[in-house]
């Protein structure tokens, strides 16, 4: 149940439907006669468009989590294992039309499949499945068996975690396969601004892992400013950052975390 609350909450949390919600209010003073209570609402809707759209805000709360954790020096010898979180193919459309498609995440496995081509010895566990909420669609642990195994990968070096939904289950169902194939010290390889919440929890469970961050959002060197240039992309970024966020508060909230921005 809380997987469902947790996607209807962001649904409604999320900045474009925040300032959706505060026009229907405003609208719905306007007509119970509330002139001042009507134009507070529509003015907490502008703001939050503005920000939204046309500042540097998103970028700035992206960056503070990228760059909250760096690339460790491997051995000599490379990786024992590596784990790659779910969230980079698109579900539905390989349903719909087959192959394999990536989203914006897809750098996750794209270095991935790097690290496998260069350490041969290293086996992946792959932690990803269907998040949608019709649950209709093949995860990313499913997909990921194609995609390695076009370029090469043997399907002996895959472990597929095929049921977590969430970061938290990503976490809680990896621990016994790690535990069952005797791999310890794996680096983790997730999104930049999704890694301190993922070192977060496999801190909290007591694994050792090595953070590998990729696809990065940000230059990492952004200022808080105008950009009236990129509102799509601005929308985006600060929707992906308040979601993060909000996810790290959450889980320490919870105790999930030992603290709310791991480092």
């Amino acid at each position: 149940m809380s997987y469902y609350a947790s996607k209807f909450f962001w649904l409604a949390a999320q900045p474009l439907s925040l300032a959706f919600f505060a026009i229907v209010i405003a609208f719905l003073l306007g007509w119970l006669g509330r002139r001042r209570l009507q134009a507070a609402f529509m003015l907490l809707s502008a703001a939050i468009l503005f920000v939204t759209l046309y500042t540097s805000a998103g970028t700035v709360m992206l960056q503070a989590l990228e760059g909250r954790f760096a690339r460790s020096v491997l051995p000599v010898a490379g990786p024992q294992c590596i784990i790659v979180l779910g969230g980079s193919f698109e579900a539905e459309v390989i349903a719909a039309r087959g192959g394999v498609e990536m989203n914006q995440a897809g750098d996750r496995f794209v270095e991935t499949l790097r690290l496998l081509q260069a350490y041969p010895e290293a086996r992946v566990l792959v932690s990803g499945g269907d998040g949608s909420f019709s649950g209709r669609y093949a995860g990313d642990a499913t997909v990921s068996a194609a995609f390695f195994a076009a370029y090469g990968i043997s399907p002996t070096r895959l472990i597929q975690e095929e049921t977590s939904r969430t970061t938290f289950e990503n976490v809680e169902n990896t621990k016994d396969l790690l535990v069952h194939d005797g791999l310890d010290n794996c680096l983790l390889v997730t999104s930049a601004f999704h890694m301190p919440r993922a070192m977060g929890l496999f801190r909290k469970a007591g694994l050792a892992v090595v953070p590998w961050p990729t696809d990065y959002r940000t230059s990492g060197v952004a200022s808080l400013e105008f950009d009236f240039t990129q509102p799509s992309s601005n929308a985006q970024l600060t929707t992906t950052a308040i979601r993060e966020w909000i996810g790290l508060a959450a889980y320490y909230l919870a105790g999930r975390t030992e603290t709310i921005l791991p480092e």
